[in-house]
């Protein structure tokens, strides 16, 4: 099966991406599984309850996984969910939290290997090999999940200078704005909209 990671700056961008169902198709008994992980200190219900309203009109089959520490990510019906989903969703929260929940586990290792996979805000840049630490901007060591680029959120002017300097010319960074979408086939990265700013080192260049 073809590898597709669909990463989204907001729940609205994701609608906008399954509406078109261009780069995502989610059809009527979809198995979709949320893992709300990155939101466990911001509020796991909120945050699922949002997300599978984005799903409700495309009549998908939903199912909240309550993975809010790293003692859940070893829970063997959790990895088999992952495993055997159509489709796996990580919602927008901590991504610091999400690695310290996810590394070296079974659920990490679903994740990784998922097929077909959407990551929301600030959650996507958990993904890469490696990430953008929210406090400050530096890099830092992601997952490793998807490999060739590295994906910030929305920052202060100085705090996303700061973080492409600190990167290089060497790593391909993807700042995703609100409605920015990026996907990924398994081979290449492209930008799904154009509210995505990315760079190599300070240079602006295209995927």
């Amino acid at each position: 099966m073809q590898v597709r990671t669909v990463l989204v700056g907001s729940h609205e961008a994701l609608r906008v991406v399954l509406a078109k169902g261009e780069l995502l198709v989610v059809t009527l008994d979809t198995d979709v599984v949320v893992v709300p992980t990155g939101a466990a200190f911001t509020g796991l219900t909120q945050a699922t309850l949002e997300l599978a309203t984005v799903f409700e009109a495309s009549g998908a089959r939903v199912e909240v996984l309550m993975i809010a520490e790293r003692t859940a990510s070893f829970d063997p019906y959790f990895v088999e969910r992952i495993k055997s989903a159509a489709l796996v969703v990580l919602s927008d929260g901590s991504a610091l939290h999400a690695k310290s929940a996810w590394h070296a586990t079974p659920v990490g290792e679903a994740i990784r290997e998922a097929p077909r996979l959407v990551a929301v805000g600030a959650c996507a840049s958990v993904l890469g090999e490696v990430m953008i630490d929210p406090r400050g901007g530096a890099p830092t060591t992601g997952l490793g999940y998807r490999s060739g680029l590295a994906v910030g959120v929305d920052a202060s002017e100085n705090q996303l200078t700061r973080t492409r300097t600190l990167l290089g010319p060497e790593v391909t960074l993807a700042v995703l704005g609100p409605r920015g979408v990026v996907h990924f086939d398994g081979s290449n990265w492209r930008q799904g909209s154009d509210d995505v700013v990315v760079t190599r080192g300070h240079e602006i260049v295209e995927l």
